[in-house]
């Protein structure tokens, strides 16, 4: 099962049957082609870069193309059932704008990201380079990802925002951690809603 499979898979367990969702950053549409296919979700798809909202729509993929950058304006509250991030959020220059906004179109919001606190990470900066992993698949001067942040950032974001966490899995290769993740997990999962 590979790492993407299984983000995707933990995703869907948050999603009921014949949901509306957006999936923001959505790519080439593999997740929301993914939910489709599993949970029958009724959706759309946001992304910024032209040939993947071209790849998005060749997948049959509701898509539009926005700048997340500059929030979801057009989008009427509550539009959704959930709001998708998956592994994105670090890419973000506002995130709290990205997250309150998340939970301003949708009823929920489902974010992932990679763990900068990871063990292996850490220990990379420890030997004086820059991680390059599964979850942190960029070179420091190629990567999207402008946050560096660790799960136990997330939380405090979400404790200072009044963002209420209602499930949260912590993981590494394909495995949920359930000791001290902020550590040992690779990667966070995390379903939140309103304050």
């Amino acid at each position: 099962m590979s790492y993407q499979r299984y983000d995707y898979e933990v995703i869907a367990s948050w999603i009921q049957p014949g949901e509306r969702v957006l999936d923001l950053g959505c790519g080439d549409g593999g997740l929301l082609k993914y939910l489709q296919d599993v949970r029958q979700v009724r959706g759309y798809g946001v992304e910024k870069e032209t040939e993947k909202v071209m790849a998005a729509i060749g997948n049959g993929i509701n898509v539009l193309q926005l700048d997340l950058e500059q929030g979801l304006a057009g989008i009427e509250d509550d539009s959704f059932d959930h709001v998708i991030m998956s592994l994105s959020l670090q890419a973000m220059h506002n995130t709290q704008r990205i997250l309150a906004e998340m939970l301003r179109v949708g009823h929920e919001a489902v974010v992932s990201f990679p763990n900068f606190g990871y063990w292996r990470h850490r220990q990379s900066i420890l030997n004086g380079r820059m991680p390059v992993s599964e979850s942190l698949p960029h070179q420091w001067f190629n990567t999207p990802n402008v946050r560096f942040f660790t799960i136990a950032d997330f939380e405090a974001l979400c404790e200072q925002e009044g963002i209420v966490i209602h499930e949260q899995l912590a993981l590494d290769d394909g495995k949920v951690i359930l000791e001290e993740p902020n550590f040992m997990a690779s990667m966070a999962a995390y379903r939140l809603g309103r304050g």
